[in-house]
C-alpha cells in the first residue's frame, strides 16, 4: 500500500470537462495555463475514468468509493442521500474538518447528513427528485430542452458562470481566512464547479479567444462518418442536440463556448492555487483536479455525455503537492473510485473499503464504468484493461477498441474474427466484476418503482424537462420550449 505523509487536500472537480480539452493533455490551442502548471508540478493520469458518464451516479460513486451497481444509484433520479458510507463522513468522524463549496448533486434533504462538516452554497438535484424523466427507458422520449445546447451557445454570463465565480470566491476566502482554524488535523476542501457543463455560454473574454480562430470540425462529424450502433441511435434520438446545430457556424459557436468555459474554469483554478500560496499552505497541502465525466463535444455527431467513448467517459486527473512525483505521466487505468481512496490515504485516514487500487501505485488495474440512465434502452458497460476497451450492451452487440494503436476509437474490432479471443477474454473479465444482465434488470426494476412512486409515466412527462439543474437561488424554468415530445 502506498504510504503518504498526512497533508491537507484541496479537491477541485469540474463538471463535464473533456480530458482532451486541456493543454497538458495535448489540445493544440486551448488555453489552460494553470492546469498545465499543476500537471507540471505533479502527476497527470492519462487513463482516468468516471464510474458513470452522467452527473448523479458518478458523484454518488465517487462519494462512496463503490461502483454504481453496488450502491444502486443508477441515474439522475437516484441521488446519494448520505446513508451509505462515504469519504466525507469517514474523515469527519476521524476528527478532520471536511468542507464542501459548490455542486454536490446529492438529494439534499434538510434532515439528511451528507457527511461534510459544512457544505457552502451546495447545488443538489431539483426538488430532491432530480431528472425523473430519465427513468423512462423502455421507449424513445425526445428531451424538449435539447435546443438549449445550440440556442445558448455564445458569449455572455449564465447562472452557471455566476455560480462558479461565487464558488471560486468562497474557496479563496476559506483558504485565506478559515483554513488556519483547522490546523490540528489535515483538512479537506472540496471545490466543485459546474462549468464547462452546458449551457455553452462563456463569458465574452473567454468565448472570443476561440470564436474567430480556425477550428476543425468535430471528429467523425459528417453524416456518412458517424458510427451506426443502436445504442448511439437511442441516445441521439433522445437528445436531439445536433439537430439544432444547423450550420458550421453553429457548430463553431458551440465549440468556442465549450473551450471558453474550459479556460474560464482554468482561471478559477489559478485563483485557488494563488490563494493556497498566499496563505502559506503550499508545503502542507496537496491539490487534485478532475471532473465527474467528460463531454462528446460534437464527435460522431454527439453532444453531452452518456457514451463510453473517451471524450465522454474519460476524465482529467492531476495530483500535485508534497510527496507527489513531479512532471510524471501515469498511464495505468484509474477510476474516480480510486481517487476517493487516495483522499482518505492522503490525509492519514483509514481507506479500507474504498476503491480497488492505490492511485499512485504502478499497478495495472481493470476499470469499469456503467450507464443506466436517460437515452439508453440498454445498459452499457465499459471495461478498460491494458490497451483494450470493451463496451458491453445488455441488448446490443458489443464494441472493442485498441486504444494503444487506435486512441481516437475510429475502428471497432468487435466483429473482426482476429480479435474474438480478446473479445471473449474481455467479457469474462467484466463478468468477474458484475453480471451485466442481472444488473440491467435490477436497474430497470428500481427505475420502474420510482416511476410508480411519482405517479406514472404521464405524470412524469407532464413535469417537463429543465435541460440542466439550476444552481442555488435560481428557480428551475420549465418553459414551453422545454416540454418533452413523444
Amino acid at each position: 500500500m502506498t504510504e503518504y505523509t498526512p497533508k491537507n487536500l484541496v479537491v477541485i472537480m469540474a463538471d463535464e470537462h473533456n480530458r482532451q480539452s486541456l493543454g497538458c493533455y495535448g489540445h493544440p490551442f486551448v488555453e489552460t495555463p494553470n492546469l498545465d502548471r499543476l500537471a507540471q508540478s505533479g502527476t497527470r493520469f492519462t487513463a482516468a475514468y468516471t464510474p458513470s458518464p452522467i452527473c448523479v451516479p458518478a458523484r454518488a460513486s465517487f462519494a462512496t468509493g463503490k461502483p454504481v451497481h453496488e450502491i444502486r444509484k443508477w441515474d439522475n433520479a437516484h441521488p446519494f442521500d448520505g446513508t451509505q458510507d462515504n469519504w466525507h463522513r469517514r474523515l469527519r468522524d476521524a476528527g478532520h474538518h471536511v468542507q464542501s463549496i459548490g455542486k454536490l448533486h446529492f438529494r439534499g434533504g434538510e434532515d439528511e447528513d451528507n457527511g461534510f462538516t459544512e457544505s457552502t452554497i451546495p447545488m443538489n438535484v431539483v426538488d430532491g427528485m432530480g431528472d425523473v424523466l430519465g427513468l423512462i427507458r423502455d421507449r424513445s422520449v425526445v428531451r424538449g430542452a435539447a435546443d438549449k445546447m445550440a440556442r445558448l451557445a455564445g458569449p455572455g454570463e449564465s447562472a452557471y458562470t455566476a455560480y462558479d465565480r461565487e464558488i471560486s470566491s468562497r474557496a479563496q476566502t476559506w483558504l485565506r481566512q478559515n483554513a488556519q482554524d483547522h490546523a490540528d488535523k489535515p483538512w479537506v476542501l472540496f471545490v466543485s464547479f459546474v462549468s464547462p457543463h452546458f449551457p455553452l455560454t462563456a463569458p465574452a473574454e473567454y468565448f472570443h479567444r476561440y470564436a474567430h480562430r480556425p477550428m476543425p470540425r468535430p471528429k467523425l462529424y459528417g453524416d456518412s462518418e458517424r458510427p451506426d450502433h443502436p445504442y448511439l441511435r437511442d441516445y441521439a434520438e433522445t437528445f436531439e442536440y445536433d439537430a439544432h446545430f444547423e450550420t458550421d457556424a453553429d457548430v463553431r459557436r458551440g465549440q468556442a463556448g465549450y473551450l471558453g468555459l474550459c479556460s474560464f474554469i482554468d482561471d478559477q483554478v489559478g485563483h485557488i492555487m494563488t490563494a493556497i500560496e498566499a496563505a502559506g499552505l503550499q508545503d502542507e497541502t496537496r491539490i487534485v483536479y478532475t471532473s465527474d465525466h467528460g463531454d462528446n463535444q460534437g464527435a460522431r455527431g454527439l453532444w453531452g455525455k452518456s457514451t463510453m467513448y473517451e471524450e465522454s467517459v474519460g476524465v482529467p486527473l492531476i495530483v500535485s503537492g508534497p510527496d507527489i512525483p513531479r512532471a510524471k505521466v501515469h498511464d495505468a487505468p484509474r477510476s474516480l473510485i480510486d481517487l476517493s481512496r487516495f483522499i482518505l490515504q492522503s490525509t492519514g485516514c483509514d481507506a479500507d473499503g474504498f476503491g480497488e487500487v492505490d492511485l499512485l501505485s504502478e499497478n495495472d488495474a481493470e476499470v469499469i464504468s456503467e450507464y443506466h440512465a436517460t437515452g439508453s434502452k440498454s445498459a452499457c458497460y465499459m471495461l478498460r484493461w491494458g490497451q483494450w476497451k470493451y463496451v458491453h450492451y445488455a441488448l446490443y452487440e458489443p464494441q472493442l477498441f485498441d486504444l494503444k494503436n487506435d486512441p481516437e476509437e475510429l475502428t471497432d474490432l468487435a466483429q473482426d474474427p482476429a480479435y474474438q479471443d480478446i473479445l471473449n477474454d474481455s467479457r469474462a473479465r467484466l463478468e468477474k466484476h458484475l453480471n451485466p444482465d442481472v444488473t440491467h434488470q435490477q436497474a430497470m426494476e428500481d427505475q420502474q418503482a420510482l416511476i410508480t412512486k411519482y405517479g406514472g409515466v404521464e405524470a412524469i412527462m407532464a413535469r417537463g424537462d429543465f435541460g440542466f439543474s439550476p444552481p442555488p437561488g435560481v428557480q428551475a424554468n420549465f418553459a414551453v420550449s422545454d416540454k418533452i415530445k413523444t
